[in-house]
Order: structure tokens, then C-alpha cells, then sequence
């Protein structure tokens, strides 16, 4: 049964296309208006509001709780302390993703853990004989996403702490005199918090921030925008630019953290003592360098990009919209060197971009490649070099 957010008497009034996608069991908007662009640029001008309440959200607590999530995430934990919040992953036995998620850590002996797909079984099977308590509140918090350059601004009306609140740290108060948990957290790479309430006072906390955010420029958004957003942002999509090694056929399907990228989680490996799920696989790859891919940007040559399609009579295609699928990446050679699995025409940057994997000798700044494309019903290849991610970065973000 596809169910409501504790937000959707004010969403759906908000929702002028009546446009919905299904995003974990929920109603998720597609797109508020007839200009899913007009909603993207609200969130890079000034602020754009998204309900995120459909991530699924576990409260892991007890005296071992560290302990637990020790042994379970690949990112050391205890780098996060109370009051803060970390993006994470969690492995499998051979060193491949599952999925990833952001932890808070609300208390010394508690916190809270989101993610894309459920998840609960694969974590509450492992307590063993630990004193941890792990409990599904996914339909218990509502959770709206703030975000954009004038976030801190909006929230700090309500929330007076959220203007000296740090990047992926937390704060409480109260808003429409409701208690809130605000972190600094988000999936668009642009300054913005997230809004934690219970579901009971969901519709008091959106009414009074609704008012707050009057003449502000802001505006909802739907799940349209957020995918652009997050591509600017360098932000991977699971079953996108990723599939989780639990589902997936075979290991083409599967990646490792240092594949996607993430090898900045593990930069104290070699002096973190603990013994998570995936340990020893990810060691041994990151001493055998047997990395098969590196998750990079790639950014089309435009000139390249218009004289391929000068030369077939056709204008030029500049579409903001992402284009989920895999795109083929070549060398000079014209051997198979990657694959890119985000596409789109970035409106903030004025280029074709996309978020790819390159054979990890190519992955350099700067490196060229060609990125295919069909045209006319037959393949071009199209020049394009390899970036640094995030596409977009504000200084904002993290000021």
C-alpha cells in the first residue's frame, strides 16, 4: 500500500502538476509546478523545501551501541561524536557496497541511521549478544530537507542555533513550539539543513517554517530537481550510479567503496583496530590496487558536443533533465575504458556533464576521453575530460 508523509496534507495542496513518484512505499512529488527548472534554481538563488520523510531511519542505542556500528560500518565512527552526524557505508564480506546512509549521533549511547532501502533485518540480525536496541521510527520522524543559500537565514528565525551550527553537526529547538532536530546535512551540495520532527507534529513544524519562508524566494521541490541538483553535487543515487551488492546478479553489478570514490573514509585505515564486515577484502585491494573503476566527473567539450551534431543537421540538444542509463567511455584508442551512469545539462555550470566510471589510469584531472553518444540512430563519440567531484561547490556548503 503506497502511503502519505506526515507532510502530504501540505505538500499535495502544494502540488500543482499532480505529479507523484513512489519513493519507498510513499508518495513522493515529482514535481510541484510545470518547471522542475524554476524549483532547481530556487534552491541555488535562495532556498527550495523538499520532503524527505520517506528514508527509511533506525534508532540504534544501548551501552554497546559503538561498539556495534564499529563492526558493521567501514567508516570509523568514533570520528563522529555526539552532536554530529557522518556519511557512511556498510560492506559485505568480499568488500563490496551494500549501501550507504548518514548517521547521527544524537546521544553518547544513541543514534540514528538512514538509508535508501530497508535495511533493518541486515543490522538487528548481527546485535548478537550486544546490549544494543535497535528500533524502525521510519514512520515515526518526519523529515524535511532545507536547502539552498538562504537556509540558514530561514531556520535561524526558529531555530536561533542553526546559524553557528557546523557542517554534518546537529542542534535542537523547537519550531511552531514543537521540539526539532536540525542537522547541517542534505543531497543537493548547496548550504542546507535537514528538519527532524516527530510525525505527530509534522504538519506544526511545515506551517510555521511555510510562514517563515515568506518573502524569501523560496519554493518546494520534487524529485525532479533533486536529481539534478544532487549530479552538480557529485551525490550518487543507489540502483543508478550504484546497486547494492545484496541484489545484484553478478559483480559487474557490484562495486567497492574505493571504486565509488570513497577512499577519503578511509584515510586512518591503517591505524582504526576495528574488525568491521569488509575489512580485510578492502585492504587487499587497497594494497593489491585492484580497483577496477574510480567514480569521476566527466564534462563534455562543447564544441566537440555541437560540431557532431552541426555535422547531422541537428541543433545541439541541451536537456537539464537526468538521463539515468549507462553511457560507454572510450579512450583516444577507441578501447572501452568506463561507463557513465548520470547524465545531464547542468544549468548552474552551462555544460553536459556526468558522473562515470574510468579504468583507475585514466582517472586523472584532466585526462581525456570520448563519451558516446547516439545520434541519428548510430553512435558518435564525443570528447570529453575527466574532473575533480563535486561539479558544484559553493564555499557556502561548509561555511
Amino acid at each position: 500500500m503506497i502511503r502519505p508523509t506526515p507532510f502530504h496534507p501540505r505538500t499535495s495542496a502544494l502540488n500543482e502538476t499532480g505529479l507523484w513518484s513512489h519513493w519507498a512505499g510513499h508518495l513522493a512529488a515529482n514535481r510541484y509546478q510545470e518547471s522542475d527548472k524554476f524549483e532547481y534554481f530556487a534552491v541555488r538563488s535562495a532556498a527550495g523545501i523538499f520532503d524527505t520523510s520517506p528514508l527509511y531511519k533506525y534508532r540504534i542505542a544501548g551501552r554497546d551501541a559503538e561498539r556495534f556500528l564499529g563492526g558493521m560500518l567501514a567508516r570509523d565512527m568514533r570520528a563522529c561524536p555526539p552532536g554530529h552526524a557522518q556519511y557512511t557505508t556498510w560492506l559485505d564480506d568480499r568488500g563490496f557496497v551494500i549501501e550507504d546512509g548518514v548517521i547521527q549521533h544524537r546521544a553518547p549511547d544513541e543514534y540514528l541511521l538512514t538509508s535508501a532501502e530497508p535495511n533493518f533485518g541486515y543490522f538487528a540480525d548481527r546485535v548478537g549478544r550486544l546490549a544494543v536496541a535497535i528500533e524502525d521510527v521510519s514512520s515515526q520522524i518526519g523529515t524535511i530537507a532545507v536547502q539552498g543559500p538562504r537556509s540558514r537565514d530561514l531556520l535561524a528565525q526558529l531555530v536561533p542555533s542553526v546559524a553557528s551550527t557546523p557542517f554534518f553537526a546537529l542542534t535542537t529547538g523547537q519550531i511552531g513550539g514543537v521540539p526539532v532536530t536540525v542537522s547541517r546535512t542534505g543531497y543537493t551540495g548547496d548550504l542546507g539543513y535537514e528538519v527532524w520532527v516527530d510525525a505527530a507534529d509534522a504538519l506544526t513544524a511545515w506551517d510555521a517554517l511555510w510562514d517563515a519562508a515568506e518573502g524569501l524566494g523560496v519554493l518546494p521541490f520534487g524529485l525532479a530537481a533533486l536529481y539534478m541538483l544532487r549530479i552538480e553535487a557529485g551525490l550518487l543515487l543507489l540502483a543508478v550510479d550504484f546497486d547494492s551488492s545484496r541484489y545484484a546478479f553478478n559483480d559487474a553489478h557490484r562495486s567497492t567503496p574505493i571504486e565509488l570514490g570513497w577512499s577519503w573514509m578511509f584515510k586512518g585505515l591503517a591505524d582504526d583496530d576495528r574488525a568491521f564486515i569488509g575489512r580485510r577484502a578492502l585492504e587487499r585491494e587497497i594494497a593489491d590496487k585492484t580497483s577496477r573503476w574510480r567514480m569521476s566527473g566527466l564534462v563534455v567539450d562543447w564544441e566537440d558536443y555541437d560540431r557532431v551534431y552541426g555535422a547531422a543537421g541537428l541543433i545541439p540538444p541541451k536537456v537539464h533533465a537526468p538521463v539515468h542509463e549507462d553511457w560507454m567511455v572510450y579512450d583516444e584508442a577507441g578501447q572501452r575504458v568506463g561507463y557513465a551512469t548520470s547524465f545531464m545539462y547542468s544549468p548552474v555550470l552551462q555544460r553536459h556533464i556526468a558522473l562515470g566510471r574510468v579504468r583507475p589510469d585514466l582517472a586523472k584531472v584532466g585526462q581525456r576521453v570520448q563519451l558516446e553518444f547516439t545520434v541519428d540512430h548510430h553512435y558518435e563519440k564525443v570528447a570529453a575530460h575527466v574532473v575533480r567531484l563535486p561539479f558544484f561547490n559553493p564555499e557556502r556548503k561548509t561555511a
